[in-house]
């Protein structure tokens, strides 16, 4: 049975060398622990499952999109005294990036799409100054800002909470633990004002606060939540995906 002809890593030479794709999706994830429940795959997971069914939907409306394989290691300097946590520099997921980017334009794919699913991923700075370099077109989207929380969730979390462990319940059941195992994401927040209301920054030491790993309560997570959540997202995701493919690079502005 032949493979998805969106997804990179299943598709052939004989159906790649004959589509003409006009956008490809990049996954990017990170190899971390979620709190006691979830597996230190589930942003690659998350990642890789909202990619492929945003292109499969913008597929069947005619846009020729291709999901490359997702990229599993992220920035996770704050969490190397956390066991087996796997981190890429900022400098060298740049690096990573660049190399990628090159042999896309190379190939001659005009447009990229860089699907983040990592707190500490920031692509921009990255985009910034690839672009000026590249023939093709960058950008970068975090898929757990695509669409508002508000409504389906009580306490969404900011690293395995409701909002996430929902959405592995219902993407990966077999690879979640019981919730009465998970443990309560209780976070500490900074004592410094402008830091905790956000408007100053700086990166959180998570052994410092959490002790279990996770930041939001799972408790009330349910696989029905994360469906409806997973339906919501790669739809915005697909409009965005047969917009941009059938955008023309020369006019994406809107007239003065």
């Amino acid at each position: 049975m032949a493979g998805r002809p969106y997804v990179l890593a299943e598709t052939t030479w004989k159906v790649v060398r004959q589509t003409d794709y006009a956008v490809a999706i990049l996954p990017w994830g990170a190899s971390e622990a979620h709190d006691y429940h979830l597996p230190y795959g589930t942003d690659n997971i998350e990642s890789e499952r909202i990619a492929i069914e945003a292109a499969r939907i913008a597929w069947d409306e005619g846009a020729k999109v291709i999901v490359l394989p997702t990229v599993p290691f992220g920035v996770n300097t704050q969490q190397l005294d956390i066991r087996l946590t796997l981190n890429l520099n900022p400098s060298t997921q740049a690096r990573v990036l660049e190399d990628l980017v090159r042999s896309l334009d190379s190939h001659g794919i005009h447009k990229l799409v860089i699907l983040n699913g990592h707190g500490g991923n920031d692509f921009r700075q990255m985009i910034r100054e690839l672009q000026v370099d590249v023939g093709l077109f960058l950008c970068t989207a975090n898929w757990y800002e695509v669409a508002p929380t508000e409504e389906l969730f009580d306490l969404p979390g900011d690293h395995a909470g409701e909002m996430e462990t929902s959405l592995m319940l219902h993407l990966a059941p077999d690879w979640v633990l019981p919730l009465c195992e998970a443990g309560k994401g209780v976070a500490r927040s900074f004592r410094i004002r402008a830091l905790r209301e956000r408007w100053a920054w700086a990166p959180r030491r998570w052994t410092q606060i959490t002790c279990d790993t996770g930041v939001g309560d799972p408790t009330r997570a349910t696989a029905d939540k994360g469906r409806r959540f997973f339906e919501d997202v790669t739809r915005q995701i697909a409009e965005f995906l047969v917009e941009l493919a059938d955008a023309d690079l020369s006019e994406l502005y809107d007239a003065s």
